[in-house]
């Protein structure tokens, strides 16, 4: 039921993203500077429902806050059909995108409650079906975005809020999941994820490290259109060759990190291999036709084996080192990272990529090696730290 519930959020997770600027800009005539604040406030409004979501199932379980995340999600997205200007839109938006963020977090914290033998790997096929989920949002929202029809953005919509929707029976046939332990009455009271400071540290490591999406979804298009004359399909032919690499590498990548200390070394590959991405991405430069093509897809290709390693350790790491009790708020602190560079990420990348160039691209990837590099010592302090923090009494 989990990957069902999975499949069906990422459906919809891959329909809003394909279509929520298009559609408020050109059909519903918000200006690009309103869409992008309404944007940051969603992003803000994750980055919050995050963390206290994550403590609501601590204490009182996730289920029934999955289905009200579910629930509010597909209700969000309905609204955006009733969006007519800048007020209602700066309501929908923000709930939409938290709802979605809280949908991914809860289920990150069911699977070591449901999968008690190798969740790691579970972990990795739940990546591998979302980017599948995403992909067929993507391609179901493709159409409408092509004809840039106002009745196919709104059937698209529609679509989205019923995934959202089909989703929310599902979830009443998972196990009964209570709060987190016995004793998460005891711990209730605490936010101790947010005075955790080694995992504060992950989770800033991780953030970093993160930059790699923009580097898919932004640094590279707008590279391809101003720095080669690389055909513009080849965007859409490395967002594939991405999805690929996840749906089809992801587990394997993940079935010998089943500790900390491995979580670090995939990290410290992760960085390794964001060096080599940029350097090879940084050489398209100048280069046309199929020259660029296939530098473009080889430093692609060498960012999404980055990216296995990178969550499937971000997985591992985020989740051993969160004590049980209080593994919903934790993994909602850890989810800030990525939140950070959703929000940073585009406008950082955009200058060092874009409008410094090659030496930019240097930089980028020195940035994400640096990451790389300091995440064994982290968790490595994170793991000498933790009886402390499982151990601190309530506030």
């Amino acid at each position: 039921m989990l990957t069902l519930i999975t499949v069906a959020a990422a459906v919809s997770s891959g329909i809003y993203l394909s279509t929520v600027v298009l559609y408020f800009t050109r059909i519903v005539q918000i200006s690009p500077m309103q869409v992008g604040v309404g944007l940051s406030v969603a992003g803000a409004a994750c980055v919050v429902s995050n963390v206290l979501v994550g403590k609501i199932s601590d204490r009182r379980g996730p289920l029934g806050v999955l289905r009200g995340s579910l629930l509010v999600g597909a209700a969000a997205t309905i609204g955006f059909l009733a969006v007519d200007g800048f007020a209602i839109y700066l309501v929908v938006i923000p709930a939409a995108a938290a709802a979605q963020a809280c949908v991914q977090l809860l289920i990150s914290a069911m699977i070591p409650r449901v999968v008690t033998n190798r969740a790691n790997e579970f972990r990795a096929y739940i990546r591998s079906v979302l980017n599948v989920g995403l992909a067929i949002g993507i391609g179901l929202a493709a159409v409408a975005v092509q004809l840039d029809s106002a009745l196919l953005y709104r059937a698209a919509i529609v679509i989205a809020a019923v995934f959202l929707t089909a989703a929310i029976p599902l979830v009443g046939r998972l196990p009964e999941l209570g709060p987190a332990t016995a004793t998460a009455d005891h711990h209730g009271d605490r936010w101790l994820a947010l005075r955790d400071r080694p995992y504060l540290a992950l989770t800033a490591v991780d953030g970093v490290l993160s930059l790699q999406y923009r580097i898919q979804s932004v640094a590279i298009p707008l590279w391809i259109i101003g720095a080669t004359a690389a055909p513009r399909w080849s965007i859409a032919a490395i967002d594939m060759l991405n999805i690929a690499i996840v749906v089809l590498f992801q587990v394997r990548a993940s079935r010998r990190i089943v500790d900390a200390a491995a979580a670090g070394i995939a990290l410290r590959r992760g960085g390794w291999a964001f060096l080599v991405a940029c350097v090879l991405l940084a050489t398209a430069h100048g280069h046309g036709g199929w020259v660029a093509v296939l530098i473009l897809g080889a430093g692609a290709a060498v960012l999404s084996v980055g990216e296995l390693w990178q969550t499937a350790g971000g997985f591992e790491a985020s989740n051993v080192l969160a004590p049980p009790q209080d593994i919903g708020q934790y993994l909602g602190v850890f989810g800030i990272g990525l939140r950070m560079a959703d929000a940073v990420g585009p406008a950082l990348l955009t200058w060092l990529c874009i409008s410094v160039g090659v030496i930019g691209w240097y930089v980028a990837g020195c940035i994400l090696l640096a990451a790389g590099l300091l995440a064994p010592a982290v968790i490595r302090w994170a793991e000498s730290t933790r009886e402390r923090y499982a151990l601190t009494p309530a506030l």
